[in-house]
């Protein structure tokens, strides 16, 4: 039986749709982005391992963590006091830690390497920050805690740490917390492993904050954060016959609000809503969302570019965002014949497949973000560029992460692309792009407009003008 949604659900929750505090700045609503700060080096010779893998805000805004090839999760913490602009100030690191090494599966003869997949942030509930890191094979949920006293005055010990001699003792001691500089520590409460034969291309934490999903090629694990030995499978694509295989699971995400509500994106372009009150295996799902194929335009590259990178619920819960290798499309909850925006990434790359299937770049797996109000969109490009679409002017921009203006403030310049004829000034030719600097990882603020945007082992943070 399938259970379809029930749209009272869904449409009570849009007088929530905007965020009290996301405000969009400039005329008209549109933003002007300006630089904030870069973190990174600025040597050529870029180690593979300082590579940044993924990016994400934490739920209050507040922490910025980043991981990269090397299995390393540097968390920023916003220091307000450096700002002159009120709710705004520069993210300095407040800890840095190795999240996962390099392992080998000697059943499988097979490397595992330790970049770090994904970072999911748990909601605060007390003092410290909690959050969870994924490799291809294993999930770590971390704790990172801040000691600023330690205690002094042991009856047993001295000073130093050595034991005391019982007999030498004369009277009983209260142990006192004096200060001390300031210490972050991390620490791995859970290990999550050997639950996925295949690379784990996703993980996302329920709105219960007691369970999360973890989904790889072919199937999707429901896991309780306080059980390491046990996960539920919820999805299971895998054929009886391997060659028989023809899609992978690309994407995974619960819904926002619905605990029981959770999507899946696929490589053949299909999105599937699940609802786990309907069954325990969510075989047979509650929602198709897929856009009919165009005979007309349909080539040898038509697969591959349909193929699903990222999927993202709207903050409100009632659209989905999905990107593709040249496009991202919106799609309403309660309309699964048809997105309702489409809008083109890098249309002009269209030409150029066959070259970007030689080098492998058809296949880079691009994310995208919602702002806080659901209004804007932002997904990243080659050459170090990012594109931003305004829902409701549908408007759209092309930026640049470059350190040429790292002053304070510096307005961004829109950057064009020209295909082909006679370039103007301020334009730069298809032909000249840099399939090697591009842009896979994005994340925007929950609140504010504050974006972070990894551009190989640089994180840039941009803000509005305010």
């Amino acid at each position: 039986m399938v259970t379809i949604l029930r749209p009272v659900k869904l449409t009570t929750r849009l007088g929530n749709m905007f965020h009290p505090h996301a405000k969009d700045k400039g005329n008209g609503g549109e933003i002007q982005w300006c630089f904030s700060q870069v973190k990174g080096t600025i040597e050529e010779d870029v180690t593979e391992a300082d590579i940044i893998s993924c990016v994400e805000f934490s739920d209050d805004g507040e922490f910025l963590a980043t991981g990269d090839k090397g299995g390393r999760v540097v968390i920023f913490q916003r220091d307000k006091g450096k700002s002159t602009i009120p709710c705004r100030g520069e993210f300095n690191v407040y800890s840095t830690f190795q999240s996962h090494e390099p392992e080998f599966d000697y059943l499988k003869s097979l490397e595992i390497e330790e970049k770090i997949n994904k970072i999911r942030w748990l909601k605060r509930s007390n003092p410290a920050h909690f959050l969870l890191s994924t490799n291809d094979k294993t999930i770590k949920l971390w704790k990172v805690t801040e000691r600023d006293k330690r205690p002094e005055g042991y009856n047993l010990k001295d000073d130093s740490g050595v034991l005391r001699d019982p007999m030498s003792l004369t009277g009983l001691r209260v142990p006192i917390f004096k200060p001390m500089e300031l210490m972050v520590e991390a620490s791995p409460r859970r290990i999550f492993a050997n639950a996925h034969t295949y690379h784990i291309n996703s993980i996302s934490v329920n709105s219960d904050q007691e369970t999360y999903l973890s989904a790889d090629d072919l199937r999707v694990n429901l896991w309780h954060l306080q059980v390491t030995d046990q996960s539920f499978n919820i999805v299971d694509i895998k054929p009886a016959n391997m060659e028989e295989l023809t899609e992978v699971i690309t994407a995974a995400e619960f819904h926002p609000n619905e605990c029981n509500y959770f999507v899946y994106s696929s490589s053949k372009g299909t999105i599937r809503l699940c609802d786990m009150r309907a069954q325990a295996l969510c075989d047979r799902h509650a929602k198709l969302f897929e856009e009919p194929e165009d005979p007309t335009t349909r080539s040898f590259f038509s697969e591959i570019i349909s193929s699903i990178s990222d999927v993202k619920f709207s903050n409100s819960g009632r659209y989905m965002i999905s990107r593709d290798y040249l496009s991202v499309k919106v799609w309403d909850l309660q309309m699964d014949s048809k997105p309702i925006e489409t809008y083109q990434v890098h249309e002009y790359l269209r030409s150029k497949l066959c070259s970007l299937y030689e080098n492998d770049c058809i296949f880079d797996k691009f994310e995208c973000s919602w702002s806080g109000n659901d209004r804007h969109i932002m997904t990243g490009s080659y050459n170090n560029f990012f594109r931003m679409f305004d829902r409701e002017s549908k408007r759209d921009g092309t930026l640049e992460a470059s350190r040429d203006n790292m002053k304070t403030r510096t307005v961004l310049k829109p950057r064009k692309v020209c295909t082909g004829g006679k370039r103007k000034k301020d334009e730069i030719s298809v032909d000249c792009l840099d399939f090697n600097k591009k842009i896979l990882h994005t994340a925007w603020h929950p609140s504010e407009n504050v974006i972070a945007v990894a551009a190989t082992n640089n994180l840039y943070i941009f803000h509005s003008k305010d």
